[in-house]
This record gives C-alpha cells, structure tokens and sequence, in this order.
C-alpha cells in the first residue's frame, strides 16, 4: 500500500492575483481542470492509502469542491501554519509512516511524480525530494534551490529546482517547538545529516505560480 498524501491547498495565492481575488488557487482551471483536481488525480492514481487537503484561504470553497470525496480536510481556518505546520496538524488524519506532500500550483506530464518517489524510497532517507532541472522549469523565476551528489544527496544552492513533490519521516517534525514552520527547516536538519536526497523528474512541469503561467501549462499539456 502507498503511503498517505497531503496537498497543501492553505496558501493565500498573492502571486497569482486578481485571479485569486474571489476563489482559492487551487481552484483556478488549467486546460478546463483545477489545480486541485489534477493534485488528486496524481494522488489516486499513485495509489495514495488516503489523501488529506489542507485549507484556510477561502476554505469554504475547498469544502464545497471536495464535498462526497473520500478526501479528508485539514482545516487552518484559525491559523495559517505554512508547510511544516500544515503538515504536523494533520499527522492525525494521515497515520503512521512516510508521508508523501504535493503542491497542487504545478503542472506535471511525463511519469506520476509521486509513483517515482515511492520507487526511489529506501531506509536511508528522512526526506525524497522531487526535483527539476532549472533550465527545463517553466514559468519558474530565480535560480535552483539545490545541488545533488552521485549518490543522490541533497545540498542547498543548485542548479535544481524543487518541483513541489516530497516523501518525509513526519516524526522528525516533533523537533520543531514553533506552530508555524517551513518544511525548509526540516530540510536542512536532514540535509546537515546526509539523510535528504533527491530524484529528478523525466517529464515536463510548470510552476502555475502567476496568472501568465497558465497558457504556459496549456501548452506543456497540449504537447
């Protein structure tokens, strides 16, 4: 059985106004599909044992949208938590084990992401990210986030880009005392224990971030 999978649907989607002025970004249709959607069919079709959504900008409409499928919510209507803090309140409705996290503001094709981080896992990691090269990362502005050893060790500053996909230990998230944290903080634990690596994405992706991405992912999408 595949392991559990959250998708971080909480963000307040700033960057990519005005479409987000009256609907979550997760809600916003690429190609005649939500974002959302598309996360959980990534989800369902990697076999995910349960799949959670976290919520908090206009959550309501995320409610409305998941209402009759078998999908749980995590709900930081009160208190957005960022990743790190989305992901330990919703420990409970995950269970035990690795944890498989997904952005749902990106565009994949090629091979489920999330199938090939649960291929790649193995007893020597905390943390799998999913990762692109930048010069193949569209509608991404900026440099890499990290670098990769032959073994497949992660390190910061690089000429890869996380591509919004990850398996972690969520046990090593009891080591944070904060409410609200970034997985990033996690990350750099592992990464100073030689315990994150990273595998790199085949196909193509976008980073639907902004409303001039979206004709971008179209026409990934559109081959």
């Amino acid at each position: 059985m595949r392991p559990p999978l959250i998708i971080f649907a909480a963000g307040l989607g700033t960057r990519m106004r005005p479409l987000t002025d009256n609907r979550p970004k997760p809600l916003i249709e690429v190609a005649g599909r939500t974002l959302l959607d598309r996360a959980l069919d990534a989800g369902r079709g990697a076999g995910a044992s349960r799949i959670v959504v976290n919520s908090h900008y206009l959550g309501d409409q995320i409610g409305a949208h998941l209402a009759g499928q078998d999908v749980a919510i995590s709900d930081e209507s009160d208190l957005l938590l960022d990743t790190g803090g989305g992901l330990r309140k919703a420990l409970p409705l995950l269970g035990e084990g690795p944890v498989m996290t997904l952005n749902p503001d990106v565009i994949w094709t090629g091979p489920n992401p999330l199938i090939a981080l649960c291929d790649a896992w193995d007893e020597r990691m905390d943390a799998l990210l999913m990762l692109v090269p930048v010069q193949r990362a569209t509608a991404r502005l900026g440099g890499g986030d990290f670098d990769m050893d032959e073994a497949g060790r992660i390190a910061r500053r690089g000429d890869y880009v996380f591509a919004g996909a990850h398996m972690i230990r969520p046990e090593r998230l009891a080591g944070i005392s904060d409410q609200v944290f970034s997985l990033n903080r996690i990350w750099d634990v592992l990464i100073s224990e030689g315990r994150a690596f990273g595998i790199v994405h085949p196909g193509g992706w976008c980073d639907v971030g902004r409303p001039d991405a979206i004709p971008l992912a179209e026409d990934l999408l559109n081959g």
